[in-house]
């Protein structure tokens, strides 16, 4: 089976990749002339761990192969992937100008029989709009699959060979044959196909993200409580997540959510409700929620050091919207440095992987010449009168307390993911704050 996928990004690299693992002959075409050539090259646009030996040794075993040619790309391919983005739109909507672009390009240039899987996070009914494209500019049969992915950032490829579950929505028996045998080597341990409608498989991803989300703002909201009446979010969660009907997964409480794809989702969930009359409450909710978690640091910083943070130095531990990505999108360590430079503060800020992707995305963020870029836990902290864990990366789970104390000027940790252990923090000699823990000293 020969495959093509269309865009080089987050999802159409990871999953070209994978499936040339699985032994198919797969062809990645993207426009950006320059990102294939890395790529020819062995040089990945993203980090993401385990992606780039897979990627290197596909590609010289002559699985893999890279273009900026979708007609030559399709010549011989039995399925092609639909991987390239949509963003959100001004109204919430997500934007489907690229899915709609590719469409019409591979009715144009088919030379065959093919089933186009649609890959793309997209809204209800672009399955049925990407049928009409295509039918409008070729005779030849397409079967059109909706097919979403459910990659974490930092885990993706462990995600794709190792599923929960693939979920495909399609119309046609011979659809779901191609699908069987695309993924049959996935499934061996029973995880299973779900098979379904189209429309029933693109809202499904939606509702996954969203409800995710969701778990995750509950559990923001009730750390709120707990500050405020006392209680502890680490136990509240332990007992809560002890049920075997709700689970503990995403039961964590932080700093707020971010990356590409939980903050968009909702609001495509939310604009795709507007539009069929149905007002759905809880993705806008989550979005208010996320909103106020986001800057609870912050405010936790400035109600303690006070609104002029002028000649105040705090160094920031983590830069990524979570570990083992160098992805900044909506993070909420963005967030956080513009409301402390908002303040006047001075930043020292780390990351093992973000950090030249945070410096163009705060590149034109007042007071930017306020914030220093450093390779080291310790060097952020340096005469620092407090530091930030906000990015839960391995390394700044267990510093060496002795040289931190040593280096800062206040002792004062604010741990805006709980997993610091609060006791130990405090017989170091520190004073510390948590999400929905009460303050230590």
């Amino acid at each position: 089976m020969q495959i093509c996928v269309v865009g080089t990004g987050y999802v159409g690299l990871v999953v070209g990749t994978c499936l040339a693992d699985q032994g198919f002959r797969v062809m990645c075409v993207d426009r950006d002339a320059e990102k294939i050539s890395s790529l020819d090259a062995g040089h990945l646009p993203i980090y993401e761990p385990g992606l780039e030996d897979i990627l290197r040794r596909a590609y010289r075993e002559g699985r893999l192969s890279f273009s900026t040619d979708l007609a030559s790309s399709l010549d011989g391919a039995d399925v092609v992937f639909i991987a390239v983005g949509t963003p959100s739109a001004d109204d919430g909507s997500a934007d489907l100008s690229a899915v709609m672009t590719v469409a019409d390009e591979i009715g144009e240039k088919l030379t065959a029989p093919a089933t186009i899987v649609i890959k793309s996070t997209v809204p209800v009914g672009t399955a049925k709009r990407v049928r009409a494209r295509i039918a409008a500019k070729t005779d030849h049969a397409v079967h059109i699959v909706s097919n979403p992915e459910f990659l974490k950032e930092g885990a993706a490829v462990a995600d794709f060979t190792h599923p929960d579950r693939i979920v495909v929505g399609c119309d046609s028996a011979a659809a779901v044959g191609v699908m069987q045998r695309l993924y049959q080597g996935l499934v061996r341990t029973g995880r299973p196909i779900v098979f379904m409608d189209n429309q029933s498989a693109e809202i499904t991803k939606y509702a996954s993200n969203v409800l995710l989300a969701t778990k995750i703002s509950f559990m923001n909201e009730l750390a709120r409580l707990c500050e405020a009446v006392g209680g502890d979010i680490e136990a509240v969660r332990m007992g809560t997540g002890s049920d075997s009907r709700i689970g503990p997964k995403f039961l964590f409480a932080g700093a707020g959510f971010g990356g590409s794809c939980f903050p968009k989702d909702i609001r495509a969930l939310a604009w795709m409700g507007k539009t069929a009359g149905v007002h759905l409450e809880i993705p806008a909710a989550v979005e208010r929620i996320n909103a106020v978690q986001k800057r609870m640091v912050g405010d936790k910083i400035i109600a303690q050091l006070g609104p002029d943070l002028s000649g105040k130095t705090i160094g920031i531990w983590g830069l990524a919207f979570k570990p083992r990505t160098d992805d900044v999108r909506d993070a909420p360590a963005l967030v956080l440095i513009a409301q402390l430079l908002a303040a006047g503060a001075t930043i020292q800020a780390t990351d093992p992987e973000a950090i030249e992707a945070a410096k163009a995305a705060l590149s034109t963020q007042d007071g930017f010449d306020r914030v220093h870029f450093v390779d080291s836990s310790l060097e952020a902290a340096q005469d620092a009168d407090a530091v930030v864990l906000i990015t839960e990366w391995s390394e700044f789970r267990n510093p060496d307390f002795t040289a931190l104390k040593a280096k800062m000027r206040s002792p004062v940790i604010y741990d805006g993911r709980n997993v610091l252990v609060p006791e130990v923090v405090c017989q170091a000699g520190f004073e510390y704050h948590g999400i929905g823990r009460l303050p230590s000293a």
